[in-house]
């Protein structure tokens, strides 16, 4: 099922402020939230759907990736709100509804679960991947090897000794927040905060891990196979979730950020969507005509020169360029030609020379053929 524009999903237009956002998002999440439409599927997905559109809106990089190339790099490939679960959601999410808001009690307040306990979240971390031309035009699986903070396997994550090292917070009783009740004008109101003994989690340790030193966390190496799509740019950046540096004692991965980084191709230049290889031919070729084997970015193509073609003449190849990341175009490769002039010629070489200099046909025509860089770009883009 293809995704909703994420703008449309939360009602804002595209020129919509961060707080328009985030106000558009606070009135999509209480219209729909789970608590208020118990067993109410339809609700509970546009639920999912808001948080997934605000997660891409409120973030400044992941937000202008998707203005450039919409679903494709958002971080989102395709259906399933990016993977997010309800868990997901309250731990990332809650603390819009903060601050000693009315919404806070009703949210479960910031950075917790619905169960009310922090979910801590780890940092993401940012690599770079260098494409050559024809990995960037044709797409292409990318191993690549992350150091990272990685939840320690001595406890579990939790940063305890053992599992009796971990008692319930006396001050929540495990809640991971506290109650606190003020009078205001209105009346008597409820709110609820991070509790300040167990900083959310709901437990205290009692006696650190060996392994972690009661962080919960170990450097650690991770091989992740990393899908890059046809047509990505020099400076784009793609995100795969969940695949960043584990947070202490528990909780949600950060997410790893892939920059891609162009590699230069000795012979293809690439402009925008379209390739450029230049030809050297000599002017015998140029002038009798030939046919010719050029590079691209999907082998090698044979290519026929009229004879009488002129120096900078400019032939295409359809369809031989970068593909476009949001549609099914895909550039051409243009060929410039260019006539080899020998730098050192036998005493017959410069008689023969000599004598087709004399010669009519070897005398320049501009009206005829000497075209402007210009005409020959019109001619080419009509």
């Amino acid at each position: 099922m293809a995704k909703r524009d994420y703008y449309e999903v939360l009602g804002v237009g595209r020129s919509a402020s961060a707080d328009e956002i985030k106000k558009a998002y606070r009135q999509m999440a209480i219209k729909y939230h789970p608590d208020k439409n118990p067993g109410d599927k339809a609700a509970e997905e546009k639920f999912k759907e808001a948080a997934e559109a605000y997660e891409v809106l409120s973030d400044q990089q992941k937000k202008a990736n998707y203005d450039r190339f919409g679903h494709q790099t958002s971080g989102y490939g395709g259906g399933g709100h990016g993977g997010m679960n309800m868990e997901d959601i309250f731990s990332q999410f809650g603390d819009i509804f903060g601050d000693g808001s009315p919404f806070e009690s009703f949210f479960g307040g910031g950075g917790r679960g619905r169960g009310g306990r922090r979910q801590n979240v780890g940092t993401n971390l940012r690599i770079k991947v260098k494409l050559t031309l024809q990995e960037i035009a044709l797409g292409v699986e990318k191993k690549i090897k992350v150091n990272k903070q990685v939840g320690c396997s001595g406890c579990g994550g939790s940063g305890a000794k053992d599992k009796t090292s971990v008692k319930t917070c006396g001050t929540c009783n495990g809640a991971g927040q506290v109650r606190r009740v003020t009078q205001t004008f209105l009346g008597q109101m409820a709110t609820t905060t991070v509790c300040p003994t167990c900083n959310g989690e709901g437990t205290t340790v009692t006696a650190n891990c060996g392994g972690c030193r009661g962080t919960g966390v170990t450097t650690g190496e991770e091989v992740i196979s990393v899908n890059i799509p046809a047509g990505v740019a020099e400076g784009m950046q793609l995100s795969m979730s969940g695949k960043g540096n584990a947070p202490q004692r528990g909780g949600i991965p950060g997410d790893l950020i892939i920059v891609i980084e162009e590699v230069e191709d000795p012979v293809l230049k690439r402009e925008g969507s379209n390739i450029v290889y230049d030809l050297y031919i000599g002017f015998a070729d140029a002038a009798l005509g030939t046919n010719v084997e050029v590079p691209t970015v999907d082998g090698k193509v044979k290519l026929k020169i009229d004879a009488g073609t002129q120096a900078g003449k400019i032939l295409r190849l359809r369809a031989k360029g970068i593909p476009d990341l949001n549609s099914n175009h895909r550039g051409d490769q243009l060929v410039h030609i260019n006539i080899w002039t020998p730098q050192k010629l036998t005493p017959d070489e410069k008689a023969m020379l000599e004598k087709m200099r004399e010669a009519e046909n070897f005398k320049p025509q501009p009206g005829k053929n000497d075209k402007s860089f210009f005409d020959r770009m019109r001619e080419y883009f009509n």
